[in-house]
């Protein structure tokens, strides 16, 4: 909703009302500039490649965030790790934050339950008549 306004007096008047947390916009900007920078990463390290970055969870106080991918291969944990200060310096470049989130990286476990609910219907599927 661009232009909407708090319609305050004193602190925050005048700043855009938004409708959803702060936390949840930072989320959606951090999946943005890190999966752009892993892809171009990629191009010097293979070991980056078919990352795909499913979602960020940052802490409220955004010190903290982890960014979370369909899958984590060790290769690629490793290539991730040593790339967190360029990933940490886009964010800072690209994100307009005040401060930048320390990364941490994990596989979505919401990718590992949808795994094992496709597999447990395949199952169900090969038993029917």
């Amino acid at each position: 909703m661009a232009g909407r306004h708090d319609r305050r007096s004193g602190r925050g008047a005048g700043r855009p009302v938004h409708p959803y947390p702060r936390t949840a916009r930072v989320n959606a900007l951090l999946v943005e500039v890190i999966a752009t920078s892993i892809e171009r990463l990629s191009d010097e390290d293979p070991r980056l490649s078919l990352l795909t970055v499913t979602a960020v969870e940052t802490e409220p106080d955004l010190r903290h965030a982890t960014v979370l991918f369909a899958s984590l291969p060790g290769p690629a944990a490793e290539s991730l790790a040593e790339h967190r200060p360029a990933l940490q310096r886009a964010i800072a470049k690209g994100g307009r934050m005040k401060r930048t989130p320390t990364l941490s990286f994990a596989p979505d476990p919401a990718v590992a339950a949808g795994e094992r609910v496709e597999e447990a219907l395949r199952r169900i599927h090969r038993h029917e008549p």
